[in-house]
């Protein structure tokens, strides 16, 4: 499966969910599978530069129609630096979210973490976007299929605003998206999980059963804050924090 989800990606086509196929395909099967993907993904020359999470709102939570959040990883050759559009040719299907996004200073490690142990270690926060792009048909699957895919890991961006965690109620921090100059969607910081530390403590409890550390300078996304909209050529998708600045980005 590792192979197909690879050639998949490489060759910008989408296929069936793994669980159509093996009905046992279970989460801990999964997990391997990532940590597989990822692996070949360095050997290729990617480095890793930190984790996403994955459904942690509500509205995406209800839209894929699974109940619970994950992790995957984020390399380098995911950024996408400010200005810069989104390869289309590189995508099959690709939807744009906003993130809370956040930098550590520190390493982290679960299991045990708390989200006021998690907030510690953060030393920066940004508004973000990320751009999903599952290999499965329809953005269709259970939760094993989309894990074991890297969460529909894609590209994303920071925006240029940096500040302290110390300095913001991220809970109540909120987000404009709009598509072409239209709001279409907003959400504040609390539709992820509550808080966006629960989920970087989520992140570090997760990958700590796992065996697996959130290290110091990583990028940590925390989650889409509202339902994804489509990124099509020609197309700009921005998003707008109240404290965290706005990023923008567009189908090449």
């Amino acid at each position: 499966m590792v192979d197909e989800l690879s050639a998949a990606e490489a060759e910008r086509r989408d296929r069936g969910p793994i669980t159509d196929e093996y009905p046992d395909f279970d989460l801990a099967t999964a997990y391997l599978a990532q940590d597989r993907l990822i692996e070949r993904k360095v050997a290729s020359g990617e480095t890793i530069i930190g984790v996403k999470l994955g459904l942690t709102s509500r509205a995406k939570q209800t839209r894929m129609g699974i109940d619970a959040p994950l992790t995957a990883w984020l390399t380098d050759a995911m950024v996408l630096p400010a200005g810069e559009p989104a390869p289309m040719a590189r995508l099959i299907h690709p939807r744009v979210e906003p993130e809370i996004v956040f930098v550590l200073g520190e390493d982290l490690a679960g299991p045990g973490v708390t989200a006021a142990r998690a907030m510690q270690a953060v030393e920066y926060v940004y508004g973000g976007y990320e751009v999903i792009d599952s290999r499965y048909q329809d953005f269709k699957f259970k939760l094993p299929d989309v894990v074991a895919d890297n969460a529909s890991a894609g590209r994303f961006g920071i925006g240029p605003v940096a500040r302290s965690p110390h300095d913001i109620d991220l809970a109540v921090e909120a987000c404009l998206l709009d598509v072409d100059g239209e709001i279409v969607d907003t959400a504040t910081g609390a539709a992820v999980q509550g808080h966006p530390a629960e989920a970087l403590a989520l992140a570090a409890n997760g990958l700590g059963r796992r065996g697996h550390r959130l290290k110091a300078g990583w990028i940590v996304l925390t989650g889409g804050m509202t339902d994804a909209v489509f990124l099509n050529p020609g197309s700009t998708v921005s998003v707008h924090f109240t404290n965290l600045g706005s990023t923008s980005v567009s189908g090449g």
